[in-house]
């Protein structure tokens, strides 16, 4: 179950010249449900404030056992009330979720994914769990 917690949910993502900005929103929104997308001719933005956006991650994260990585990742990017991570552009385009641990994984850029909730503990317990 989706705990009730008020989470802010920022996605930012280059667009690189040879890429099609419809096709890296259309990798945003097959990860991330209810977002709201805004692209300039360089990046491309989306926001939610709910965390059933997460939904994908967090079924992707439980289908793959990939918890302890994302938990490391969080953990380790956490500063006061916020945290981030990476996945993969190319993979989030074919309908998948895949962790980038460093930036230069996905070759194109990846996706940053920045959670920031007064109760960012209890975000992270919910999206690995």
């Amino acid at each position: 179950m989706i705990p009730l917690v008020d989470c802010k949910i920022e996605i930012a993502c280059s667009i690189n010249p040879s890429e099609d900005p419809s096709k890296i929103e259309q990798a945003i929104t097959n990860v991330f449900d209810n977002v709201e997308v805004k692209a300039s001719k360089y990046a491309l933005k989306a926001t939610s404030k709910e965390l059933e956006s997460l939904s994908k991650v967090h079924e992707s994260i439980a289908n793959h056992n990939t918890k302890k990585i994302y938990y490391r990742i969080l953990n380790q990017n956490l500063e006061g009330n916020s945290t981030w991570f990476y996945l993969n552009k190319q993979a989030a385009f074919a309908n998948n979720v895949a962790v980038c641990e460093q930036d230069d994984e996905s070759p194109l850029g990846p996706i940053k994914i920045i959670l920031s909730s007064k109760n960012i503990e209890r975000v992270i317990e919910w999206l690995i769990s």
